[in-house]
């Protein structure tokens, strides 16, 4: 049994439902993990609250890919952390993210790299998915998991005429799931991260 205990936050945005539902994949993975706890984060109502994500000891971030970046919502919870960055509050926290576009491809790559270097100027432990890829051969298919074939983070794709219930596909809850573990057993394994403490007051004469 685990003689402790972390919090892994999934802070994400979703514009159809279609990211909200991959991310709820997500925590359902993090929360099969014995001594990880996970809990969802829409950053869209955080009111520059950020005192879950404070508490966490990793972030999963987790946006919709929207003409080749993160979209708007995300890039303005991005924004808002701007104290935090000063502060280096969330530096030895692990990181990591995901995203789904419509396309198989969708220049998704461009996503998931701006959620790294997001996480690399907060002092943050970027950490990759772990799955090997799927659908690259003659005897796999579409259902594989990481039928993407993604390594720095998870990928999904969601046709644009279907809905949160029907899209992304069932390989891609199933990624997402065994992402969420992942992250889940890295947490455990680098523990908790260290408090940082508060900035000290400027004195003026």
């Amino acid at each position: 049994m685990q003689d402790k205990r972390v919090s892994v936050a999934v802070a994400y945005h979703s514009g159809f439902g279609h990211t909200e539902t991959l991310a709820k994949s997500v925590v359902n993975g993090i929360n099969a993990i014995e001594g990880a706890d996970g809990v969802l984060v829409d950053v869209a109502g955080l009111n520059n609250d950020f005192t879950i994500l404070d508490n966490a000891d990793a972030i999963i971030f987790g946006s919709p890919t929207y003409l080749g970046s993160v979209s708007g919502p995300f890039k303005m919870f991005m924004d808002a952390t701007g104290q935090i960055w000063m502060h280096r509050g969330w530096q030895n926290k692990l990181a990591a993210g995901f995203t789904v576009s419509a396309s198989p491809a969708g220049d998704k790559q461009s996503t998931i790299i701006q959620m790294s270097v997001f996480a690399a100027q907060h002092g943050m432990v970027w950490v990759g998915a772990n799955d090997e890829p799927g659908n690259n051969s003659s005897t796999s298919t579409a259902d594989s998991i990481n039928r993407l074939g993604a390594y720095q983070g998870m990928m999904a794709q969601a046709n644009v005429d279907e809905g949160p219930e029907v899209a992304p596909p069932n390989a891609d809850h199933r990624t997402a799931e065994s992402f969420g573990k992942r992250i889940a057993e890295a947490s455990l394994r680098w523990g908790k991260a260290p408090a940082t403490p508060a900035p000290a007051l400027e004195v003026t004469a």
